[in-house]
């Protein structure tokens, strides 16, 4: 799963993080003095693995049962030893000029060649003890214990923190933040150490202090020169363009680090798109808001699933460049945006599983926001806050045809549409998902908050199936925010797929719907639902009715809301929407500079 690199190596990496994490300085030393063994041993798992390298420069990855005696693994561990012993004599043979590697083998006969049957001891120390060869590995193995292999020492790390995954992203642009996917055991990234390194370019020097390229001798090795960045997100420059970047990472738990790794990008650093639609927006969110407001996010990204068909390309975005559809290039856009924008909340539509757990996650965490998802089908929902503002209280997230069907909090509403065996039909069948999630500040924990995100049924058509799903949506919305918990004020986002003249949109503003609003047949008469409708919130559109949130070759119109509590919140800022020279500069959306074919809603909400 990782590589060890040699003592010396592993403490080159780690000296900066020394100089930052004093906490861990004591430990990093001891571990310089002697090789280093390290054990992964969990309790739900069967075996334990032990990783070390040998004095032939190898690297011994072994799995062994937790129940089995110490004595087998020694036992295994020498053999290891010993073929890796006669390869060091065999290279030193063949090789008369390379100097004596010193062999770490208690043998008995003289002579330039070990003897054949000949093993190097192999022995366990715990507290200066020799740990008996019957006590079994799970209990033998502890932090701190001492391994010996011939005359080679090693101090045994269990469990120390380390990278289970690690990679970069394969396309990286000039201009765009790159954040590495990674996934931590025993540790955290708060606590880790990163350092980034980009390809020296042709002609210039050797870089000085033996950066990362010493830890990987192999030949040819590029070089390799210091960025001067010693965070986990690295925005490479115009005048990284065409070079490689290489990042040198070690994983930390706040009290020690465990092994280093480090990983090449694939491609070079690329030149970026140019001007995006969102650069002149993210002059408005420089900062971070304080803790009177909340600045607020709503997004649909274009979900992946959708993105890459043969439709989408001849049909749905006939404009867009291929390669501009491709995810991998439209990550790096959304993370510059999103990142860009320095909100507290975020609240996503369209987002995949992969996209949410690879992408996302790694990037707003790396400035400060923790999210959550919701999946429906293909796609799902995610809302993400920020740490230093919000903890998560609780989740009350629904799936709007169970909740219809099954929570007796909608028995009215079903008894109503139960009248119309069409549209009760049609209506159970769709698959759109509530995400809904309370949130408490930080600062003063009487302060809570009710963040309800969606993606309301999109087919044009479906005007009465939006109704009803809204209905169910603030009821639910009501039952959290009033029920379970003291009347705590609303923040409702989403695509909603409804314009401002349609009757979801009233019904959202003005509290009611009557039962012969023209959507009751949005589909035709045979699906027709007649019912009036009701709420008690006091809600409004904080962006106001754009133009349009939601721009492509057939059809322009505002889809996209972020609707508030008027009895608790107020708009402080609206963040202008990219002009309409910027939406069209590539015909339509999406676009090169344009990761999706609907535009952010951003504004400042402040407490009442």
């Amino acid at each position: 799963m990782w590589r060890l690199p040699g003592s010396r190596a592993a403490l080159r990496g780690v000296r900066t993080a020394v100089e930052r994490h004093t906490r861990a300085e004591a430990a990093t030393e001891t571990a310089g003095a002697m090789e280093r063994a390290v054990v992964r041993c969990v309790p739900s798992e069967p075996k334990l693995s032990l990783s070390f390298a040998l004095a032939d420069g190898s690297h011994k990855n072994m799995q062994r049962d937790q129940s089995e005696p110490l004595g087998r693994a020694l036992s295994r561990i020498a053999t290891n030893a010993l073929k890796g012993h006669a390869k060091a004599a065999a290279a030193k043979k063949s090789r008369k000029n390379r100097p004596n590697a010193g062999g770490g083998v208690a043998c008995a006969g003289p002579g330039p060649e070990p003897a054949a049957a000949c093993e190097p001891v192999v022995k366990l120390y715990y507290r200066e003890e020799a740990v008996a060869e019957d006590v079994l590995n799970v209990d033998a193995w502890q932090d701190g214990a001492v391994l010996q292999i011939g005359d080679v020492k090693y101090k045994v790390e269990r469990n120390p923190p380390a990278f289970t995954e690690l990679q970069l992203p394969r396309y990286i642009m000039a201009g765009f933040p790159v954040c590495p996917k990674l996934s931590l055991e025993f540790g955290d990234p708060a606590s880790s150490v990163f350092r980034w390194y980009k390809e020296a370019k042709p002609g210039a020097a050797e870089p000085e202090g033996g950066g990362p390229s010493s830890l990987s001798p192999s030949s040819p090795s590029p070089s390799w020169t210091e960025t001067g960045v010693n965070e986990r997100v690295y925005t490479p420059s115009n005048a990284d363009i065409g070079l490689r970047l290489k990042l040198h990472c070690t994983p930390g738990n706040g009290q020690r680090f465990g092994p280093s790794r480090e990983l090449e990008s694939v491609c070079p650093v690329e030149a970026g798109p140019g001007t995006c639609t969102f650069d002149h927006r993210h002059l408005y969110t420089k900062k971070v808001t304080d803790d009177s407001l909340i600045r607020t996010v709503s997004y649909n990204l274009l979900a992946d699933t959708y993105a890459q068909t043969e439709f989408s390309r001849s049909v749905l975005y006939p404009y867009c460049a291929p390669y501009a559809l491709e995810l991998d290039y439209r990550q790096n856009l959304i993370q510059k945006e999103l990142t860009g924008y320095n909100a507290d909340l975020i609240c996503l539509q369209e987002v995949d599983r992969s996209v949410f757990t690879d992408s996302l996650v790694p990037a707003l965490e790396a400035f400060g926001l923790e999210g959550v998802f919701r999946i429906k089908q293909h796609e799902g929902l995610a809302t993400f806050y920020r740490k230093a503002k919000f903890t998560l209280l609780s989740q009350h997230d629904i799936s709007f045809h169970e909740a219809l069907e099954s929570d007796p909090l909608h028995k009215d509403l079903l008894e109503k549409l139960v009248l119309y065996p069409s549209a009760q039909e049609r209506v159970l069948q769709r698959s759109s998902v509530l995400q809904v999630s309370v949130l408490q500040s930080t600062k003063d924990s009487s302060k809570r908050i009710c963040v309800a995100n969606t993606h309301l049924y999109w087919h044009p058509k479906g005007g009465y199936i939006r109704l009803i799903q809204m209905a169910v949506a603030l009821a639910h919305i009501r039952h959290v925010s009033c029920d379970l918990y003291a009347g705590i004020p609303v923040i409702f986002c989403g695509d909603f797929n409804s314009t401002p003249s349609t009757g979801m949109y009233h019904f959202v503003v003005n509290g009611n719907i009557p039962e012969d609003h023209e959507d009751w047949a949005s589909n035709g008469e045979e699906e027709r639902c007649n019912m009036s409708l009701t709420h008690f919130f006091k809600l409004k559109s904080a962006c106001g009715e754009p133009a349009y949130t939601n721009y492509v070759g057939g059809f322009h119109g505002c889809l996209d809301y972020i609707f508030i509590d008027l009895n608790a919140l107020e708009v402080e800022q609206v963040i202008p929407l990219p002009s309409h020279e910027e939406v069209t500069t590539h015909q339509a959306l999406p676009s090169v500079s344009h990761p999706s074919d609907h535009i952010a809603l951003v504004c400042d909400l402040k407490w009442k």
